[in-house]
């Protein structure tokens, strides 16, 4: 009897056992996983500030040179501006319009530079040393006085960051067990609502425990338990209904899709390790756009910030679950395709 060659044998193993989707997939696995080291290295790995808002506080004969030696400051590191009295200035702080303030002290050589550490601390300690060596060529010190400081069980304010990057992961993560367990693709309108309604139900119940854990349980963000907990649900319900409409488009490659957005760039552009101010220009213009980000800056507006300024990432989070539901019911009204699709059972 022939038989074959042990190398034929083996390459017909091996083209068996790696088809070419496998391989396809496999090399969209390396790419995302470059990708994530790319991004979150490039991201983070070189903090440097960009147009961070300084406040000048000081009498009309030295604010304008006080705001030129600033805006002096190389690579446009400050944007300078200026507040009639040291009290507006803090509550600009803590209305989230600036991010520090130098107050001068007319009587002294020591003036006084107000802060908001739950804003940012890297962006605090950059005001910090960009206000301390401008003074020091003048002859003066300065002290240094946080406003809107953090909570004593969020040392280095990252206690909101990591709950939403909690609660987006939980999104995605339930979106892609219902796809793979069902089928990427609801079998028709009314598996879609009952999807949706699924993910619904979850992203309740992970917005509050969540909430639970980060507030009474670990003392780690103040806040409106409420606010936070409905802040939660949204963020979820977007990223779980985002990823099920890509899902729904392009079956597990979606996955990929979803971990693309959600993880290497959204996670490190969200503003929780560095603010904005601090990052590369890349990830600088689009963390504000992604729900990572938008809902990262809406729970500390919540926690911190007498939820100031939450129109905006309110409004990110919205378009994107109303965009993730529209999208998911156009697919399955567009009809089957190959592969992917929910199964029913005939009765």
């Amino acid at each position: 009897m022939w038989m074959a060659a042990p190398g034929q044998g083996f390459v017909a193993e091996l083209k068996g056992a790696v088809t070419p989707r496998a391989a396809l997939l496999v090399i969209a696995v390396l790419l995302l996983q470059i990708g994530f080291i790319t991004s979150y290295v490039g991201a983070l790995h070189h903090p440097t500030p960009h147009n961070l808002s300084i406040a000048v506080v000081a009498p009309p004969q030295v604010s304008p040179k006080l705001v030129q030696a600033l805006d002096s400051v190389p690579d446009d590191a400050v944007k300078a501006v200026t507040a009639p009295d040291a009290d507006t200035a803090a509550q600009q702080i803590k209305d989230q319009k600036i991010y520090a303030a130098l107050v001068v002290n007319p009587a002294g050589t020591e003036d006084t530079l107000l802060t908001g550490s739950a804003r940012g601390t890297s962006a605090a300690r950059a005001a910090e040393t960009i206000t301390v060596a401008l003074e020091k060529t003048q002859g003066r010190t300065v002290k240094v006085e946080d406003v809107a400081p953090l909570a004593k069980g969020d040392t280095n304010g990252l206690s909101a960051f990591y709950l939403v990057i909690g609660w987006c992961v939980g999104g995605y993560l339930v979106a892609s067990i219902l796809g793979i367990s069902a089928g990427s693709k609801p079998a028709n309108t009314h598996r879609a609502v009952i999807r949706l309604g699924v993910l619904a139900l979850y992203s309740i119940a992970a917005g509050v425990l969540g909430t639970l854990i980060a507030g009474p349980v670990l003392d780690a963000l103040p806040g409106s338990r409420i606010g936070l907990s409905a802040l939660g649900a949204l963020v979820v319900f977007t990223v779980g209904a985002f990823t099920m409409a890509l899902q729904c488009l392009f079956d597990i490659i979606g996955i990929g899709i979803a971990v693309l957005v959600f993880v290497v760039l959204g996670n490190p552009s969200a503003g929780g390790v560095y603010p904005a101010p601090m990052m590369p220009p890349f990830w600088r213009a689009i963390g504000a756009w992604i729900p990572n980000g938008a809902g990262t800056s809406a729970a500390k507006s919540i926690a911190y910030f007498g939820s100031t300024n939450l129109a905006m990432p309110i409004a990110v989070l919205a378009v994107w679950a109303l965009l993730g539901v529209a999208v998911t019911f156009l697919a399955v009204l567009r009809g089957p395709r190959s592969g992917g699709r929910e199964l029913v059972a005939e009765a």
